[in-house]
């Protein structure tokens, strides 16, 4: 028998109430018992970033992370960054910029991107590969990633439509 524990925290902009073993990986949490599948288990030891959620705005490797350090915690998924029918600006530059590749890290990357955006809305290249760097891609290089990155930066300071 395991003990659990009531967890309250807001997800994707919606409060989310549940009992949970307070050390259930948070990865597991969201995509089992929540199901939202945009975090994915790439490496399972915080090497890869395809976990990656934030949480109070900072971009964190849900494999790490326990369930009960959601406790009144904000907390945002790939799914919560933007729809089909409204993608966030950085999903719209990766998209738009062809950076999605097979797409198994891509929502762990649109997460570390969103994060430097809104406390760096004008990154360099090198900024944009270093806040990118916890992120794996297995199909090819960075170029279109970081491109997009930028796009979506320009697209933030209102500088495209």
């Amino acid at each position: 028998m395991s003990a659990t524990v009531t967890l309250e925290f807001t997800l994707n902009g919606a409060p989310v109430r549940l009992e949970a073993a307070p050390g259930r990986r948070v990865l597991d949490l969201l995509r089992e018992d929540l199901g939202l599948t945009a975090a994915k288990e790439g490496c399972g030891s915080g090497e890869c970033g395809a976990c990656a959620v934030l949480v109070d705005g900072e971009a964190r490797l849900s494999c790490l992370m326990l369930a009960a350090q959601l406790e009144g915690r904000e907390v945002v998924t790939a799914e919560g960054l933007g729809t089909l029918e409204n993608p966030h600006p950085v999903q719209a530059a990766f998209a738009a910029a062809g950076a999605v590749q097979c797409g198994y890290c891509t929502p762990g990357m649109t997460i570390a991107a969103s994060e430097l955006l809104a406390r760096d809305p004008a990154p360099d290249r090198d900024e944009a590969r270093r806040a990118l760097s916890g992120n794996l891609c297995r199909c090819t290089g960075y170029v279109k990633v970081v491109d997009a990155v930028l796009d979506a930066a320009r697209t933030l300071r209102g500088e495209k439509p």
